[in-house]
């Protein structure tokens, strides 16, 4: 009897352990919501594209193309007209905007999502060949503190920033990854 008192106390801590375990998951995938939600935004999406073309929605004047390290082409780089700020001309509604190393992902890192459903776009930012060969913990730096990725939220004049605060999408990246990043 004794052995099967202990079976059945270790049954009930496996069950207990699997509910928590899809309780996180299932918190998990709620907060995965968020992060497609930002993912997703114009401010996002325009520059994660398949394209090498920037700009999802609208045609980018000068013929401007990718390049070979995703900040333009040669004798045309991005900074030609994207300064490391928005400056006062930056809030017109052609102007360029500006932030630090203004550019689109390389095209070897194939980090394009635009259009993606949620489980492509989540198994994407998880694949190491199409995310810049990032870990979840780097790509939580790079979400938290790249300037770029910043500009989001500060875009300058008539445009329409990221609608999610940042701090609130960096917790639920942040919750979705301690889930173990579902889809």
């Amino acid at each position: 009897m004794h052995r099967l008192a202990v079976f059945a106390a270790a049954m009930a801590g496996l069950a207990a352990c699997n509910l928590a375990g899809d309780a996180q998951r299932k918190a998990g995938v709620g907060a995965f919501s968020t992060v497609e939600k930002v993912f997703q935004h114009p401010r996002c999406a325009n520059c994660h594209i398949e394209k090498d073309s920037p700009g999802a929605g609208w045609n980018h004047p000068q013929a401007v193309v990718r390049g070979p390290d995703g900040h333009g082409a040669a004798g045309l780089p991005c900074s030609t007209c994207h300064g490391e700020t928005n400056s006062p001309a930056s809030y017109g509604p052609d102007a360029p905007p500006g932030a630090p190393h203004w550019g689109l992902p390389p095209p070897q890192q194939k980090m394009a999502w635009s259009g993606l459903d949620q489980r492509a776009l989540c198994e994407m930012i998880q694949d190491r060949s199409r995310n810049g060969n990032r870990d979840l913990a780097a790509i939580e730096q790079h979400v938290a503190e790249d300037k770029l990725v910043l500009w989001g939220w500060e875009p300058g004049g008539d445009r329409e920033p990221v609608p999610v605060p940042h701090a609130e999408f960096v917790a639920k990246f942040c919750e979705w990854t301690a889930a173990g990043a579902p889809c």
